[in-house]
């Protein structure tokens, strides 16, 4: 059954069979890619936004789970350009991500400058885990 799903959706659409030449198109939703890092103080988020504008991002914390969200809007089309591909994807995104229980949601910092958003989140120093000693009788 997974197999039979995967060959369905990686079909190319019906209209493009009738031109051999043309690639095959796949319909995605926009998520900028993320990467997360972790150290001794805090925790770094960056997120690869190109094109979208500082003022179109929006960070927020409620109920432990951090949502960055905003939108890259297409460029319009001009009279007398014909588009021979598009392959960036526009649109809204939202990437949302629970925290940790040692993350301080209420002290995070974000800052945004060529294209990537950094979001630092400090660790509390009272959540850290601390080992106990269990014996076993």
């Amino acid at each position: 059954m997974h197999n039979r799903l995967i060959s369905f959706f990686n079909r190319p659409l019906p209209l493009l069979e009738e031109f051999p030449e043309a690639e095959e198109l796949r319909l995605a939703t926009w998520a900028p890619r993320v990467d997360i890092v972790e150290d001794d103080k805090e925790y770094l988020i960056n997120v690869e936004l190109p094109g979208v504008k500082k003022n179109e991002i929006k960070v927020s914390v409620k109920d432990r789970v951090l949502s960055i969200s905003g939108e890259r809007k297409s460029e319009k089309e001009e009279k007398g350009r014909k588009y021979h591909r598009t392959e960036r994807t526009y649109g809204a995104f939202v990437r949302s991500f629970t925290l940790p229980e040692d993350a301080s949601g209420e002290k995070l910092k974000a800052d945004f400058e060529d294209g990537i958003l950094k979001v630092q989140i400090p660790k509390e120093e009272g959540a850290k885990t601390k080992a106990i000693e269990v014996k076993v009788s």
